[in-house]
C-alpha cells in the first residue's frame, strides 16, 4: 500500500457546511431588517490577494452596484465582517484573517464558531468572547441565542 499524503486543502478548497449555511442563513434573516445598512455575502474584498468574508456590512449609502462594470475585488471596507466557521476550519486561521481585516480597515469582525456556540468580535483594541448571547455592534445586532436555540 502507498504512503501518499495529499497537501492541506487551501482556503478556496474548503467547502461551507450544512451548519455553516444555516448559521449564516439565520444572520442575514435578522440583519436585513435594518434599512440602514446593506448586507453582502461572499464579497472579495481588496486585502492582499482577496479576502472573502463570509458576510459584509456597509452603510447603505456606500453601496452603489453599476451593473454595466463590476468590481471583482472591492477596495471599501465595511465597517463589520463576519465569519462563521465550518467543520473544515479552524479557529485560529480564522482568527489571524480577523486580524488581517482589522489590520486593513474593518473596524469589526464577528467570528462563529458554532461548536461552542462562541461569538469572538475583534476589533483593534482586541478579541473578546460572547457565549450564546446577543451581540451589537456601530447600531447593529444579531440575536445569537435564538440562532443557537434549534
Amino acid at each position: 500500500m502507498l504512503d501518499i499524503e495529499f497537501p492541506p486543502a487551501k482556503e478556496s478548497e474548503k467547502m461551507p457546511s450544512l451548519n455553516h449555511s444555516y448559521i449564516c442563513s439565520q444572520i442575514l434573516r435578522q440583519l436585513f431588517t435594518y434599512s440602514h445598512i446593506e448586507v453582502l455575502t461572499e464579497l472579495t474584498l481588496d486585502i492582499d490577494n482577496g479576502l472573502t468574508p463570509d458576510i459584509c456590512i456597509y452603510s447603505s449609502d456606500m453601496i452603489n452596484p453599476d451593473f454595466l462594470h463590476d468590481i471583482h475585488k472591492f477596495p471599501r471596507m465595511p465597517f463589520l465582517a463576519i465569519e462563521v466557521i465550518s467543520a473544515s476550519q479552524n479557529i485560529q486561521t480564522l482568527l489571524e484573517k480577523a486580524q488581517k481585516m482589522i489590520d486593513s480597515g474593518i473596524k469589526i469582525v464577528w467570528t462563529i464558531e458554532p461548536y461552542t456556540l462562541t461569538i469572538f468580535e475583534t476589533t483593534a483594541q482586541g478579541t473578546q468572547r460572547f457565549y450564546n448571547a446577543e451581540v451589537e455592534s456601530e447600531g447593529v445586532k444579531v440575536n445569537f441565542k435564538s440562532i443557537f436555540s434549534k
